[in-house]
C-alpha cells in the first residue's frame, strides 16, 4: 500500500497522489476536508497521481462534492483515473461527477 496524500498546488489547485481505497480513504478524507473548508475559491482536483482505487475512492470524491456545495463552491476533477470512471459508470455515477478536460 502506497502513501496518499493531498496537496494544494496552487490557489483553487489540489493534487492527489497515491491509492485510494478504504485503507487510505479515512485519513485523506480529513487531509481533504481541511483543505475544501480553507478554500475561498472553486476547486479543481488532479487525480493524475493516484495508482489504484475502488469504490472508497468514488465514495470520497462524492463526499467532496457535497462539502464543496455547503460552502457555495464548485469542484472539478481532472485527469479521473479509468479504473475509478469504471466504478462510477457502473453505479450510474458518472453523469454527475463533475469532470475538468
Amino acid at each position: 500500500m502506497s502513501e496518499t496524500n493531498i496537496t494544494q498546488i496552487s490557489d483553487g489547485q489540489l493534487a492527489v497522489e497515491g491509492e485510494l481505497s478504504k485503507f487510505t480513504v479515512p485519513s485523506i478524507m480529513k487531509q481533504g476536508h481541511n483543505l475544501i473548508n480553507n478554500a475561498n475559491q472553486n476547486l479543481a482536483i488532479d487525480l493524475k497521481g493516484v495508482t489504484r482505487t475502488d469504490s472508497a475512492g468514488l465514495a470520497l470524491l462524492l463526499e467532496w462534492m457535497t462539502l464543496a456545495s455547503k460552502k457555495d463552491l464548485q469542484i472539478h476533477f481532472k485527469n479521473l483515473p479509468s479504473q475509478l470512471l469504471k466504478i462510477a459508470k457502473v453505479s450510474d455515477l458518472d453523469v454527475i461527477l463533475p469532470l475538468a478536460d
